[in-house]
């Protein structure tokens, strides 16, 4: 007898909202063969002190001016690592835009845009989920812009 894969609870968000979602898991990240881009879950805070949440593709880094410029903020900074849980619910490498243990106000880069589907963390580690960035949308407070470091902002 096969174990049942245990569904997280993006994936039940995703189901309870009857979204079209592909689930992917692997061993180490090299051996995916993603059809999409994959996309990282960053947590920030603010200088007013509120949380923000960016997701950008894992190749690039998240210039934190930008970041900053999209919410509105003088400056954002990332969290400690041993922050992660308690504030979110989720672990570092785990990290899901959906069903964190508050709504926070979540950008992604706008380059998602150009693509059908995106994959992120689907809340557990090794295990992601490719969705529509516009059905993303549909379920979190959710803005696009331009996000990454690029060779002149280092």
């Amino acid at each position: 007898m096969s174990k049942k894969k245990q569904k997280t609870n993006v994936m039940r968000v995703l189901d309870q909202h009857q979204l079209d979602y592909q689930v992917y898991e692997w061993q180490d990240a090299k051996s995916l063969l993603a059809p999409y881009p994959i996309f990282k879950t960053l947590v920030t805070y603010g200088k007013s002190g509120d949380h923000y949440v960016f997701v950008i593709d894992i190749h690039h880094e998240l210039d934190l001016k930008k970041a900053a410029q999209a919410v509105g903020e003088k400056s954002v900074h990332m969290i400690k690592e041993k922050e992660l849980l308690p504030l979110t619910g989720y672990v570092h490498g785990g990290c899901s835009p959906i069903g964190m243990k508050k709504t926070f106000r979540t950008v992604m880069d706008q380059s998602a845009l150009d693509y059908e589907k995106v994959i992120f963390s689907a809340g557990r580690v090794k295990c992601s989920v490719a969705l529509a960035p516009r059905d993303l949308e549909q379920l979190i407070e959710l803005s696009f812009a331009d996000l990454l470091a690029g060779p002149a902002d280092k």
